[in-house]
């Protein structure tokens, strides 16, 4: 129990396109990559349009990189780390608010932990208590990392939530037993996220605090 005699309650999120405004990042970092690799200038305007709701690795082949896989091994994490992102307007005071609340905060993502030092603020990573990476269980849509988190929280799946940006995301969150809810400021359209299984869609980070108490208060 909480301070308030409250079962612990916990709001995990996705990384990227939720919390950090990346979008920006990963485009200059696939164009970067491509660049390195083809010997040959590839502008931001050369992305597909579904740069950011691919694999990296497919993007590239199509802007032409023979070996995608070995590129990025080579590349990508200097390219990436070249354009930090920050994070979205009031997700800080959202955060913060959650855990004035005695809410517990989580992120569960497909990065790399060794990027963590250099990818996340400093100001968001002391207000995180808990950060499950892809090397810490099974990637969404997988359920683990989400099970993961809570595990190490403490909580209950019965009192979480999760907000994602996409359809693994959503999918993630389903499987664990927790409720769904669809960030529309993310990668993936709300459409997507709905018929993934969210529950509902969330349309501004702002919704990020007071908007997810009342979704746990009526969860229970």
């Amino acid at each position: 129990m909480n301070a308030q005699g409250q079962p612990p309650q916990a709001v995990l999120f996705d990384l990227d396109g939720v919390l950090l405004d990346s979008a920006q990042t990963i485009r200059t970092a696939l164009a970067a990559v491509a660049t390195c690799a083809t010997n040959r200038r590839h502008a931001l305007a050369s992305l597909p349009d579904a740069a950011l709701t691919q694999p990296r690795e497919e993007v590239l082949h199509v802007l032409g990189v023979s070996n995608p896989a070995d590129a990025c091994r080579r590349w990508w994490d200097g390219a990436l780390a070249s354009s930090p992102p920050a994070t979205f307007p009031g997700v800080l005071a959202g955060l913060q608010a959650l855990h004035s609340a005695g809410i517990a905060v989580g992120v569960v993502t497909l990065q790399d932990r060794h990027r963590l030092d250099w990818l996340l603020p400093p100001d968001l990573s002391t207000v995180l208590d808990v950060v499950v990476t892809r090397q810490d269980a099974a990637a969404k849509p997988s359920p683990d990392g989400v099970h993961a988190a809570l595990n190490r929280l403490g909580v209950n799946h019965q009192h979480a939530l999760m907000v994602g940006d996409s359809p693994s995301d959503i999918l993630a969150a389903c499987r664990a037993g927790v409720l769904a809810l669809a960030a529309a400021w993310g990668f993936h359209p709300p459409a997507a996220l709905l018929s993934a299984g969210a529950q509902q869609v969330l349309p501004a980070p702002s919704c990020i605090g007071r908007p997810l108490l009342e979704h746990l208060e009526r969860r229970g």
